[in-house]
């Protein structure tokens, strides 16, 4: 574990909290490597029959830390190129196998033999749609939202199961467009299984995973696996491969260059608020905005 993310367990339920609330819970190396080491113990823990995974403070988490600078702290687990890269150069092969190795530590979620309930309050947005879509179902505060805005510059999903979940329409409409999906919006197309007022989301979304104490956990591993096969049936790992590389793709291209540079010059929240403005903020409910040509 790191200091991070907070591991407890509570009689029958592991529940995992990413713990960066100064930080909107952005996703660093310390955070994606914490969220795995905790699916991990909760896998080997004898009483743990379900996972929870929730975020401290005022958000869920707003995906990846963009504001880090340098390499974000994410290192590198591969070899350094067998010959030293040009200046500006990019190395699709790296590039992939780098984000590869944090799809297949948000995957420990969906390879977990017990559920694991992701807990949204604020927003998920970016790549922390990446994290938690891994989970077996979606508990959500009812003026919470989540989205994949970097999908209009500088990113496609890399565990890529919005289509998987969504189908064709609904993918293509939140994809395409980056919207920000309210919560009422998501239970209706079918992405979260409940709404709860916040106040009351930890109480209730504990009350849930305490009922899979009285399913054998031999019976919730078989269940799980499953319903998981059905859709890596249907091509889960190619889309993936297909949407972590094109995620390196995206952010390699001369717009992304320039939106990327533009940080220095307007400041992060505002090369943001420009990104988001035509869709509507993450904190704007989608139906408070004004009608087009008013």
């Amino acid at each position: 574990m790191t200091d991070d993310v907070r591991y407890e367990e509570r009689d029958s339920i592991a529940i995992l909290t990413i713990d960066r609330p100064d930080k909107l819970n952005t996703l660093t190396e310390a955070v994606v490597q914490g969220v795995a080491d905790g699916i991990d113990e909760a896998t080997r823990s004898a009483r743990v029959r379900a996972v929870v995974l929730r975020g401290e403070g005022r958000v869920f988490t707003a995906g990846y830390d963009l504001t880090a600078g340098g390499d974000g702290g994410w290192g590198s687990p591969y070899d350094a190129p067998s010959v030293p890269p040009r200046e500006g150069a990019w190395d699709p092969v790296r590039d992939y196998q780098f984000m590869n190795h944090n799809v297949q530590r948000f995957m420990k979620i969906w390879h977990c033999p017990k559920p694991v309930i992701g807990q949204i309050h604020g927003f998920a947005v970016g790549g922390a749609t990446d994290l938690v879509l891994c989970c077996d179902q979606l508990f959500m505060a009812d003026d919470a939202y989540i989205g994949y805005a970097p999908s209009r510059v500088y990113g496609t999903p890399t565990t890529m199961i919005w289509i998987y979940r969504l189908g064709l329409e609904h993918a293509k409409q939140f994809l395409l467009t980056g919207e920000a999906i309210d919560a009422e919006t998501a239970l209706r197309i079918g992405l979260v299984s409940r709404l709860y007022p916040a106040g009351g989301l930890p109480q209730r979304v504990e009350e849930y995973a305490s009922r899979f104490q009285h399913i054998p956990a031999n019976q919730l591993a078989l269940n799980k696996l499953l319903v998981n096969q059905a859709f890596e049936n249907m091509g889960l790992r190619t889309t993936q491969l297909l949407g972590t590389f094109f995620d390196g793709v995206t952010r390699h291209t001369e717009e992304a260059y320039r939106w990327a540079e533009s940080f220095r010059e307007k400041g992060f929240r505002e090369v943001i608020r420009e990104r988001d403005a035509p869709w509507g903020d993450y904190g704007e409910r989608p139906r408070e905005r004004k009608p087009k040509g008013t």
